[in-house]
């Protein structure tokens, strides 16, 4: 009944394994096992436990909390979904927004004929960008079958240009940039009257595509995935999207061994004024950094993430949102983030922001994250030459 009633990875884990209690599977385990040592406890089976999880399964009600009747009324004080690990210097409170799955709306079943207007069929055409091909306009409706700017002709920086950094003379890859949601979009670079945000061409891919471009420019080795799992994956469903992301970044890291870095790149589901901050006068879609407290190593990747976080506060105060923590209760819970300790989902900006804010964040990252890298790396070689004394000492 969960597999065909649920609509999202959330609902699926607060169903039946969220509201028995360990004692019920006990009893489940016990009828195969006649020997197995039996607890002394109620029915599981009791009319009361059966009531109580028909109840939180269809409403999210827990009879046993009170605070959750709260929750459902009150919006803001379920704090289960995200926990605030960190606050951002822009002083909002708002926690991170889940989407729901390709093709509904809130959960809500949409009418197929969107996918034609949002570019969310396999089928669709391109929803539109301007004529000039720029980022960050909104299309008139006679340019909404314009296509729209490839991924590998990412436009040049919105920001004065830097001389490039030292390249990494190994030339080696260590930056790999993904996508879990890969038709995330925008509602300023859709067609006029699109009821979603996503997109099978104007999508968050080409924020991952520049940030890979920007880090290329700074010196550090990226890869870039822009795969449509919608389309490339037999019978697709998108409760399995970092299923699918995982087997992406597995076989990455085949073809490049020196891979340490990876960031999954998304867009908030929230709206304008949550998202944006405005720096010296110029617009910036705002970052949430979210962390999976279902993988065993999650603080390494929280201190990553904050060395990220602290290092835009410095320099762009209000440009990031937090890290956020989330649990396998609202969502996924791991990300893929135990494949390394540097691993961390970075969502970028919201719905309804424009790709021009967007990629200026993501220049914004670039440098960041580059200057980080290349600290890392002088650090290594002033401790390598103590490292060596220290041995030549130890033989003498």
């Amino acid at each position: 009944m969960q597999n065909k009633l649920a609509t999202s990875p959330v609902h699926s884990m607060k169903g039946f394994a969220a509201s028995v209690s360990s004692a019920f599977f006990t009893s489940l385990i016990g009828m195969e096992l006649p020997h197995m040592e039996k607890q002394v406890v109620d029915s599981p089976l009791s009319a009361g436990n059966m009531a109580a999880f028909l109840v939180r399964f269809l409403t999210d009600l827990n009879p046993d909390d009170p605070k959750s009747l709260l929750e459902l009324g009150m919006p803001g004080i379920d704090r289960d979904n995200a926990t605030l690990l960190r606050p951002g210097s822009s002083g909002g409170m708002d926690a991170p927004v889940d989407r729901g799955p390709e093709g509904t709306e809130d959960g809500v079943p949409r009418n197929p004929a969107d996918s034609a207007n949002s570019g969310g069929g396999p089928n669709a055409g391109a929803p539109g960008a301007s004529p000039s091909g720029q980022p960050g306009s909104s299309p008139s409706p006679s340019d909404s079958s314009s296509p729209s700017q490839p991924p590998s002709q990412s436009p040049s920086p919105t920001s004065a240009q830097e001389p490039p950094a030292t390249p990494d003379p190994n030339e080696r890859k260590v930056v790999f940039i993904y996508h879990s949601h890969n038709r995330e979009s925008w509602f300023p670079e859709l067609k006029e009257g699109t009821k979603l945000p996503e997109s099978s061409q104007v999508n968050v891919t080409l924020v991952g595509q520049r940030l890979a471009d920007q880090l290329e420019r700074l010196g550090l080795g990226a890869v870039h995935s822009n795969k449509d799992y919608m389309t490339t994956v037999k019978d697709y469903n998108y409760n399995y999207s970092y299923k699918y992301s995982l087997q992406t970044i597995k076989e990455a890291m085949a073809d490049n061994k020196d891979l340490t870095f990876f960031f999954d790149i998304h867009r908030d589901d929230q709206h304008r004024s949550r998202t944006t901050a405005t720096i010296d006068g110029t617009d910036y879609a705002q970052v949430f950094f979210i962390i999976g407290q279902k993988n065993p190593g999650w603080e390494k990747n929280e201190a990553f993430a904050n060395s990220i976080h602290q290092a835009l506060e410095k320099d762009y105060p209000g440009l990031s949102k937090g890290i956020w923590a989330k649990t396998a209760a609202s969502g996924n819970g791991e990300y893929n983030q135990s494949v390394s300790p540097d691993s961390v989902l970075i969502e970028i900006g919201g719905v309804d922001n424009t790709l021009a804010e967007c990629y200026r964040t993501a220049d914004v990252l670039a440098k960041v994250i580059a200057q980080l890298y290349w600290d890392q790396r002088q650090a290594e070689k002033v401790d390598a030459p103590a490292a060596d004394h220290k041995k030549e000492a130890d033989v003498g």
